[in-house]
């Protein structure tokens, strides 16, 4: 369990911090550059940005 919770922990704070200390190095590229694209232009929804923010998380914890 540890294994998973240190980085969706990480990933709460820096988006994308989790996905690189698992060696997910492309995922994490994709979720500093798309999200930083898509929280650039739906930042007036809140919903969008939170969503991506929440898959990231999300997949920091279940990926292996």
């Amino acid at each position: 369990m540890r294994t998973h919770t240190f980085p969706a922990i990480l990933s709460c704070f820096i988006p994308g911090l989790g996905q690189l200390i698992k060696g997910h190095i492309l995922k994490a590229l994709f979720i500093w550059i798309i999200g930083g694209i898509v929280s650039f232009i739906f930042w007036w929804t809140i919903i969008v940005p939170f969503l991506f923010w929440a898959w990231n998380v999300y997949d920091a914890y279940n990926s292996n």
